[in-house]
């Protein structure tokens, strides 16, 4: 099935979380977004705040409606009413933006009137007044406060998304390929690190160090140019590559695949090498190369970065995870 198709099939809490994945592609600079959808949820079921204000700051709003049949105007009215008592019981401030979305998409009365801010103002108007069953169980004080926050609002704040414009944003979330499959992004080329050691490599670059004082006591091993060392330089360069290749696949994750994926990822490896790293080694740079060789043999292929990962990858979340603190390969590290 397409994934239009395989969304009409989805129940109303996984029409949500779409929903909310979803509002993570939006051009919008959100600072926090909130699934909020349930009983007692005052009209809100995705939440997007712009500022650290939440509900007392800018946000926008989007509904969901996961219907079998186009969304109707006598469906939406009662949606809209939530929204402005709401803000008339002090829940929120108005949002920026109130999108409808649902499966079958809208009727083509509520379509026309979406794209009419003005008439769907009046036509709001003309159905909700106190006695009318779209305002059922509100007191007469409140429907005339909701008429008047109504009068006064820009109605072009009510919009709805296409389906198919839902899933072209989606498409551009790091979710939409572990929801409807397909192959994952390319991953752009890996480039050789930096001449200069960074922060971020303090601890794995202690413990290579380590190893290669080891082999040679008496050796000062100047950090600063171990990789022009004539005899470990060309085996620290690599270790520096794979460990950018890794550290290049991690920042590829982040926008590619849904979150925790590539730390997963991370802890199988661990727990594939973690047994060879406990072993009895005569040195540590045996157990280096023992957890190196082991971590290119271990079968990742349920792991959904796997398409995209490379051998130097795994070698080089070795030196992430010794980075952690997680492996070691001397017992010298400090």
């Amino acid at each position: 099935m397409t994934p239009q198709q395989r969304i009409y099939f989805y129940s109303s809490d996984e029409w949500e979380m779409f929903i909310r994945e979803w509002a993570t592609g939006l051009a919008g600079d959100y600072v926090q977004i909130k699934r909020l959808g349930g009983p007692n949820d005052k009209g809100v079921d995705v939440a997007a705040f712009k500022t650290t204000d939440g509900f007392e700051g800018a946000w926008d709003c989007f509904q969901g409606k996961h219907y079998a049949t186009s969304l109707t105007l006598s469906d939406a009215i009662p949606e809209m009413v939530k929204v402005f008592a709401g803000v008339v019981a002090g829940h929120y401030v108005m949002p920026d933006r109130y999108c409808f979305l649902a499966p079958r998409g809208c009727g083509a009365t509520l379509n026309r009137l979406l794209s009419s801010p003005s008439q769907l103002r009046g036509e709001f108007l003309n159905r909700v007044e106190a006695g009318s069953t779209h305002v059922a169980g509100l007191t007469d004080g409140t429907v005339e406060a909701i008429r008047m926050l109504a009068a006064a609002t820009d109605f072009s704040t009510f919009q709805s998304v296409e389906i198919v414009d839902a899933l072209e944003i989606h498409r551009k979330t790091p979710y939409y390929t572990a929801r409807f499959g397909g192959p994952l992004p390319s991953r752009p080329a890996v480039g050789l690190p930096p001449a200069e050691l960074d922060d971020h490599e303090t601890r794995y670059v202690r413990k290579l160090i380590d190893v290669y004082l080891e082999q040679e006591p008496a050796d000062p091993l100047d950090e600063a140019a171990l990789s022009s060392h004539p005899q470990f330089g060309q085996h620290f360069q690599r270790q520096r590559i794979s460990f950018y290749s890794a550290e290049a696949l991690r920042l590829y994750a982040r926008d590619a695949v849904p979150e925790g994926t590539f730390e997963a990822l991370q802890d199988d490896i661990h727990g594939g090498v973690i047994e060879v790293a406990e072993a009895n080694h005569a040195c540590g740079m045996d157990r280096l190369r023992e957890v190196l060789t082991q971590s290119t043999q271990l079968d990742l292929s349920a792991h959904a970065l796997v398409s995209v990962s490379r051998i130097e990858d795994r070698k080089g979340i070795c030196h992430q995870l010794a980075n952690e603190d997680r492996l070691a390969w001397t017992d010298q590290t400090s």
